[in-house]
Parts: C-alpha cells; structure tokens; sequence
C-alpha cells in the first residue's frame, strides 16, 4: 500500500498529498534555494506529477516562473514557500512543510552546490 505524505502553508490556505515513494531527497544551497527559503540550504523531496494532489481550501500554490525549466510554489495568503514545480512531470516539495518531516524516507541523502553554503557551516549527511 502506497504511503501518503500530507502537507502544506503556515496559514493552511494550500495543502498537498503526495502519495507514492519519494524520490531524490537531498539538500540544496545554490543562491536560488537560500533566497526562496530565506535560509542557507533548502531541502526538497520530489514526487511524479501525479502523485501529488493540491487539497486545501485555496487550490494550487502560486507559480514564479524561475528558470527555463521550473517555477518555484508558494502561498499566496502567507507566502511560505512549498515547492518548485518543473515542467517535466516532477514536483518537489520543501520537507519544512511536510506535516511530518521526520519520516526516515525524507531524509536527504546529497547536498548540491554546497560550495554556495558559508564555510563556515557543516553539513553532514549520511547515507
């Protein structure tokens, strides 16, 4: 049986379901994911398109077009940030607004651009 994995907005204005085996959970610190997230690395799960279900009372999240590939989500009442979604059929979602980010199967297992992070800052991930 599929697993479910529920989350959404600080305000709960967007809300999502992704059902299924989450795929490349990692961390990311390129320039992009600090200024979304406000924070010095971002970490994402992504999910099939169509495992992905936009279920609060305000619809799907709103779109910033960021690259030739992807618009970055976020709440339009609240402004917290939900994801990116690409034009291939993958949504990644930030595991902070997950309603349970400490499942296991969250757990990033890379971290890209990490010369982007402060030097002063370690990260350590295991696999």
């Amino acid at each position: 049986m599929a697993k479910d994995y529920k989350g959404g907005c600080l305000c709960g204005n967007i809300r999502f379901t992704a059902t299924g085996k989450p795929l490349n959970p990692h961390t990311c610190s390129c320039t992009m994911c600090q200024r979304h997230s406000g924070s010095l690395s971002q970490v994402w799960v992504e999910f099939e398109r169509q495992q992905v279900i936009w279920d609060g009372p305000g619809g799907k999240p709103k779109l910033w077009r960021s690259s030739e590939y992807s618009s970055r989500s976020f709440c339009n009442e609240c402004g917290s940030t939900l994801g990116a979604i690409d034009d291939a059929p993958i949504i990644a979602l930030v595991v902070g607004a997950f309603d349970t980010p400490n499942r296991l199967e969250l757990m990033p297992k890379s971290h890209s651009y990490v010369s982007k992070k402060p030097k002063w800052w370690h990260v350590e991930v295991t696999p």
